[in-house]
């Protein structure tokens, strides 16, 4: 794969919908050619302190930040056409359809690549576990900042580099 985006999201509470950020890294002829990180106001508007723990996000973060139909209108047209890679796909590609569905947005069937599960593939055994951290320190990335939806996304996107 030459061309593709590479999308992270972190949510506020357990609700797929509730994406409080995003980080988009694209690439194209195998170069990484812009970065895009937002804040995002979730639905439901509310954090659980399980995430605040993880990715460090509050209410008072996101209380000003725009709602996902907004940020989506600016994402989505730098990435149409593209295939998008995520690291465990399932949870990017459920939030995004979750947060389409409810706000009603139509949702244009992306195409998803997962970078867990090539490195599963390709890596097997050789590597402790497969965890976004792991896999990117292999590929020769040092993600310092986990769970942050920019710097996962520019992990991702090393590893999509080596394993694509």
């Amino acid at each position: 794969m030459n061309d593709f985006a590479v999308i992270d999201f972190e949510t506020a509470n357990y609700h797929l919908s509730s994406v409080c950020s995003v980080g988009v890294v694209i690439v194209c002829d195998r170069q990484i050619v812009e970065k895009i990180y937002r804040l995002i106001r979730p639905d439901p508007e509310w954090y659980s302190y399980w995430n605040t723990q993880i990715h460090g996000l509050t209410a008072e973060d996101t209380q000003d930040a725009p709602v996902f139909p907004k940020v989506w209108a600016e994402i989505a047209p730098r990435i149409a056409g593209l295939p998008l890679v995520a690291h465990n796909s399932p949870f990017d590609a459920g939030c995004l359809r979750a947060v389409h569905r409810i706000y009603q947005m139509d949702y244009p069937d992306y195409e998803f690549h997962c970078t867990c599960r090539t490195s599963r593939r390709i890596f097997g055994k050789t590597l402790p576990n497969h965890q976004l951290q792991t896999v990117a320190a292999h590929c020769g990335f040092d993600l310092t900042q986990h769970h942050h939806a920019l710097a996962d996304a520019e992990a991702c996107a090393a590893i999509a580099l080596k394993v694509f």
